[in-house]
């Protein structure tokens, strides 16, 4: 048999893979997934709602997933106080997908997106494989975006694309309500679409307000969300997005055929009407977050605000070295962001206290290695 050589894009050879290390280590702290497993009241109530709709899945299932849209918007009304209606939220196989069907509907061939780095790494990858041009802008040294020059962008290449992610991956920085208004006033005003990710959005600070409170007033603001962090459903992979019913509609058109399955739509819908349950996680992910951040800051290092569950801190002179001197000790973390800086994901208690021992000890090696 001749030798076969796939015809790959041109754009395309080269490239790797996205993901973050899939390591078997006793303390995993890199992809900002919720360390507490599921309650088993949660479990066996997903379990027997499963079952229940097992006999039928010889059947495509519901393709709008109204249901699910419908418990998406009840829980958004009492998450934010934000009344929608169902057709206003979409749902898909996480909030990536979410992402690649809004660069689908709106980004393509002569269109723009832009960005603020560091920011999520996957935005780029979205505009590559639907050929949508892609900018991005730094960010000042506290990761803040420039207002001003944010704008006179927007004037200038009137992007059909606006990523504003708050809080911001990997840093966990909020974007101030008042600065996100003048950038949805400057994308209205040159008809852009602007996506605020709020996939962390429930970790945020109590009384900050969310994204969701300005979709009223601006009819191009998508926000988009997840349950794979704050529900702990990353293997269900469920995300979703509010926005106007238009948008919406435009979704509906580039979605694939029956896109979200029966299972993902049952399972979101029982961890939904358990999501009390599930918040209290939440508020002990954020009393951790900021007594790790506090400790680190005493520690000697430069902690970035963090509205996440997660915290990027540096400086280092050697960030590999530390990384893997932490992976030795059985703590995995992120190589992510800036030179020198490093990203921690929120544990357990006891976790989090690995965390510290192993940062004390790689932190000593890098010192001696530097010697």
């Amino acid at each position: 048999m001749s030798e076969f050589t796939p015809p790959v894009r041109e754009d395309l050879v080269g490239s790797a893979p996205y993901g973050a290390p899939q390591l078997d280590v006793p303390v995993r702290l890199n992809v900002n997934e919720n360390p507490f497993a599921l309650p088993d009241d949660i479990a066996v109530a997903m379990g027997r709602a499963v079952a229940a709709i097992a006999p039928d899945l010889h059947r495509y299932p519901d393709r709008e997933a109204l249901e699910l849209r419908s418990h998406l918007a009840e829980y958004l009304k009492k998450e934010s106080g934000v009344e929608l209606a169902p057709e206003q939220v979409w749902a898909a196989n996480g909030s990536n997908e979410v992402m690649h069907q809004l660069f689908l509907a709106f980004g393509g061939p002569g269109r723009t997106a832009i960005s603020f780095d560091p920011t999520y790494s996957m935005y780029p990858e979205y505009a590559r494989d639907t050929f949508t041009r892609y900018v991005t802008f730094a960010r000042e040294s506290d990761f803040s975006i420039n207002i001003a020059v944010a704008i006179r962008q927007l004037k200038d290449l009137r992007p059909s694309l606006v990523l504003l992610t708050s809080p911001n991956n990997p840093t966990g920085t909020m974007l101030p309500t008042a600065d996100l208004v003048q950038l949805l006033d400057a994308a209205l005003a040159v008809g852009s679409v602007a996506i605020v990710d709020e996939a962390y959005a429930e970790f945020r600070t109590a009384g900050t307000p969310s994204a969701l409170e300005l979709l009223a007033s601006y009819p191009n603001l998508v926000v988009s969300r997840t349950m794979s962090k704050a529900f702990g459903l990353a293997g269900a992979r469920l995300g979703y997005a509010a926005a106007s019913q238009s948008i919406v509609d435009a979704l509906r058109i580039v979605r694939l055929p029956y896109h979200l399955s029966a299972v993902t739509q049952i399972v979101a819908i029982t961890a939904l009407q358990f999501s009390e349950t599930l918040q209290a996680q939440v508020a002990t992910l954020r009393s951790e977050r900021d007594a790790l951040a506090e400790w680190l800051s005493h520690q000697g290092y430069r902690v970035a605000k963090s509205d996440a569950n997660f915290i990027l801190f540096g400086i280092f002179a050697d960030r590999d070295l530390v990384w893997q001197s932490l992976l030795d000790q059985g703590v995995l973390i992120r190589q992510t962001g800036p030179a020198g800086w490093l990203r921690v994901s929120i544990g357990t208690e006891e976790e989090n206290d690995r965390f510290r021992q192993a940062l004390v000890q790689a932190t000593g090696t890098e010192q001696e290695a530097a010697r």
